[in-house]
């Protein structure tokens, strides 16, 4: 079935909203989606309709209770682990820094852990700081500049028996590298008892997600980036999760395990927001599934390879269009191994200066280093403004894709 751009845009009103005649292009998706109809209905409708705090013999919170139950087995489904794995917070940054600590408690003097310098910084310093705490070595992976990737042949060089920790992004934020976290993990359990964690902000909204296939320990993403509100989400193997020690108040829930990083009242308006996103993307994957899916999760698969798809020919648009006005592209020169991120520079313009010349045309993309520390430094840019980033999702146009190119081109004219 041709992917249904029409239906998709029509379930998302920010894409109507217009400045001065002039339509937006939504070109920010790494840093954050527009949300979805559903789940904007659905917080409101909490709100409406009552809220309350969980665990109360009273209407409210027995509602209450059942939305957040629905939304922790929702996200299950969309990352194909269980309900009792699912944590919710703020925003992944903060659940990150939470089960840092948690891990840490474990690690000795003298301890390893691997980052990476492709990563973003919430997946970097929270262990940096962890390990400054209590005495453990972090070693870099690095990646290679020309291409994006990571120089997986030195992972195994970097494990070794006191390897405690292993950091690594399922895509970068700065210039969309896709990596092989099944390979990750397979490297890392051939040379250590280590666990793997999986910032998989970027990876999520773009490619089916099966936390048991990749092998990992622990992965958190956004949902805010995925369609959803803003809301922080961790999945942990049960597991392992039974043995760690969360910081919480003696009040708050141990059971399921995953909840006791669920610190403080939570968002459930966000959470309701969140369970109606997911059922976006499954009536997404009902739609185009070439026959009827036999459960959420398989709806929701259907869902993410048609946005594979859908995205995979917006980005070769896009690629093209930067070689022609000749931008140079950092990171994957195609797009296998990618998603729809694209960092750029244009010569003898500034990356803040096209970003705003983009504004001003209402196409909203980002500049800087977005938070990606180390990549930024590793490529040589962090002196000189970072790089333009552009990110496309699946509520994005053809036609919105050349509207950029267009004006980029006009400024490589001028340069």
């Amino acid at each position: 079935m041709t992917f249904p751009i029409d239906q998709v845009r029509a379930e998302f009103p920010a894409l109507s909203v217009r400045d001065s005649e002039k339509a937006r292009i939504y070109f920010d998706a790494p840093g954050g989606t527009q949300a979805c109809r559903p789940a904007i209905a659905a917080m409101a409708g909490h709100l409406e309709r009552g809220t309350a705090n969980a665990g109360g013999a009273f209407a409210t919170s027995a509602e209450t209770d059942s939305i957040s139950a629905a939304a922790h087995a929702a996200v299950a489904d969309l990352l194909g682990g269980a309900a009792g794995e699912i944590a919710f917070g703020p925003n992944m940054t903060s659940l990150t820094l939470a089960v840092s600590r948690s891990l840490a408690r474990g690690w000795d003097a003298g301890d390893e852990i691997v980052l990476t310098r492709l990563d973003h910084d919430a997946n970097v310093w929270p262990w940096v700081m962890a390990a400054e705490d209590r005495g453990a070595i972090v070693r870099w992976l690095d990646f290679d500049p020309a291409t994006g990737t990571l120089r997986l042949d030195a992972l195994p060089g970097l494990i070794g028996r006191r390897t405690r920790l292993v950091a690594v992004g399922g895509a970068s934020n700065a210039l969309g590298t896709l990596n092989d976290v099944a390979e990750i993990a397979r490297i890392v359990r051939a040379g250590s008892d280590a666990l793997l964690f999986v910032d998989a902000v970027q990876s999520v909204p773009h490619v089916p997600t099966d936390v048991r296939a990749l092998g990992c320990d622990l992965l958190a993403c956004s949902p805010y980036k995925f369609f959803g509100p803003h809301q922080g989400v961790l999945w942990g193997r049960a597991e392992l999760l039974e043995t760690l020690t969360a910081y919480k108040v003696r009040p708050a829930s141990t059971e399921p395990a995953a909840v006791r990083f669920e610190t403080g009242t939570p968002s459930f308006e966000g959470q309701a927001g969140v369970l109606a996103t997911i059922d976006y993307l499954e009536w997404l994957g009902r739609t185009i599934a070439p026959t009827p899916p036999e459960s959420r999760r398989a709806a929701l698969v259907s869902a993410m390879e048609g946005c594979v798809a859908y995205e995979r020919g917006l980005g070769e648009r896009l690629l093209a269009g930067l070689r022609h006005v000749g931008a140079r592209l950092y990171g994957p020169p195609t797009m296998e191994g990618r998603v729809p991120t694209f960092a750029f520079t244009l010569e003898g313009h500034h990356p803040d200066a096209i970003a705003e010349t983009l504004a001003r045309e209402r196409v909203h993309v980002w500049s800087g280093h977005f938070y990606a520390v180390e990549p930024v430094k590793r490529l040589g840019l962090w002196e000189n403004g970072g790089l333009v980033r552009v990110g496309l999702c699946h509520y994005s146009t053809i036609a919105e894709v050349d509207r950029l190119i267009e004006v980029l081109g006009e400024l490589a004219g001028a340069a």
